[in-house]
């Protein structure tokens, strides 16, 4: 009886140099029908487009009825608004030159509408002037910091005056809420629902008051990958994962709840064999992630058993053990811990479709400007 072939083999691997990375557009489909799937309305998804950079994933989502999406870099709005995504949130704070390349977005795509963050009043208070000087009228949420302790203001009894305040600015109108809890990932859903209700109770309440207080009803963004399920049953609240598109080892380890296919992986070869025990991989600091510990960042699907002993910028050094038949131009599929600045090493994947390399979907907002 044949082994049934792994959904990961690439039949025409030769011509693919390495490393490389890897994507299987039909499990990046069937990623999206999931995600859609998983929430009463589509229109409440928000998707982070951090993860692919790519127009043609975000084309997918498009065509498969996501209507809004969540981006960190002027590159990656641009990009959305180049493929005619209808609604962009830049989540992050414009500060600077980055307020007026958003601003000169918002005249060069008017069928685009976007919107940011802000968390201060000077802050936005700059970005109401540029608004005003290049006549258009901004969109804000403001970021709340509910635990992650990275930007936003807490949510607390000062956010309705700033909330007011903004409301009074010429050039920018405040419209709701950004709640992003990255820190709650808890592997058991129940403690992590725990958690997450918690940071969110704050920022429910705030939305009351606001209404409260006759401002029209506070559109709330909120929670990522591992508080995705948790979010997707609060009704009105817009919800933006990322990591699903692609998926990963480390989200598919503590995220076992969340089905996701694995749909992107790098592909090494073994270059050398410097001891009988040890084996040097094509798949150095400037191919992988390198932000976790050095055995927790790549798994081999084909040789799970190998063991990362050493790393530099072009060269992954395994354990492999005695007596290993591994030989020179053996190739390896990694599955990434960590997807999403796995890609930004990237200025392509290429797409794998019925076991075959079928074309490539280059990362034009992995640069910090797109070239037209």
């Amino acid at each position: 009886m044949t082994e049934q072939t792994p959904w990961y083999q690439i039949t025409d691997i030769a011509q693919l140099d390495s490393p490389a990375l890897v994507v299987f557009p039909d499990r990046v489909r069937q990623n999206i029908d999931y995600l859609i799937g998983a929430i009463d309305d589509a229109s409440r998804l928000r998707p982070h487009v951090k993860t692919h950079k790519t127009r043609e994933a975000t084309q997918m989502m498009l065509a498969a009825g996501i209507q809004k999406f969540k981006c960190a870099t002027i590159a990656e709005a641009e990009m959305l608004a180049m493929v005619g995504a209808p609604d962009v949130l830049l989540a992050y704070q414009p500060v600077g030159t980055k307020q007026h390349r958003f601003l000169e977005l918002i005249a060069t795509y008017p069928a685009t509408l976007f919107a940011c963050l802000v968390d201060n009043l000077t802050t936005a208070q700059q970005l109401s002037e540029g608004a005003v000087g290049a006549g258009v009228v901004v969109p804000v949420y403001i970021d709340l910091n509910v635990g992650m302790n990275r930007t936003g203001t807490f949510p607390d009894n000062q956010i309705p005056a700033l909330y007011e305040a903004l409301s009074q600015l010429p050039g920018v109108k405040p419209v709701g809420l950004h709640a992003y809890d990255g820190h709650i990932r808890h592997p058991d859903l129940a403690e992590r629902t725990v958690a997450c209700d918690a940071a969110f109770a704050p920022v429910k309440q705030l939305a009351d008051t606001l209404a409260a207080m006759g401002f029209d009803k506070p559109i709330i963004v909120a929670g990522g990958s591992p508080t995705f399920p948790i979010h997707a049953r609060r009704a009105d609240v817009e919800c933006s994962p990322g990591t699903f598109i692609y998926w990963d080892y480390g989200y598919g380890t503590i995220l076992s709840e969340q089905p996701f296919l694995h749909g992107a992986l790098v592909i090494t070869r073994v270059i050398s064999l410097p001891d009988d025990t040890k084996l040097c991989l094509d798949l150095g600091h400037k191919s992988i992630a390198a932000e976790s510990e050095l055995g927790q960042r790549v798994r081999f699907l084909n040789a799970p058993e190998l063991r990362p002993v050493g790393q530099s910028e072009e060269h992954l050094v395994v354990e492999a053990g005695a007596g290993h038949s591994y030989k020179v131009g053996d190739v390896l599929y990694g599955l990434p811990n960590h997807i999403c600045p796995t890609c930004a090493l990237y200025e392509r994947a290429f797409t794998i479709e019925s076991g075959l390399v079928s074309g490539e979907w280059r990362a034009i907002a992995r640069d910090r400007f797109i070239h037209h």
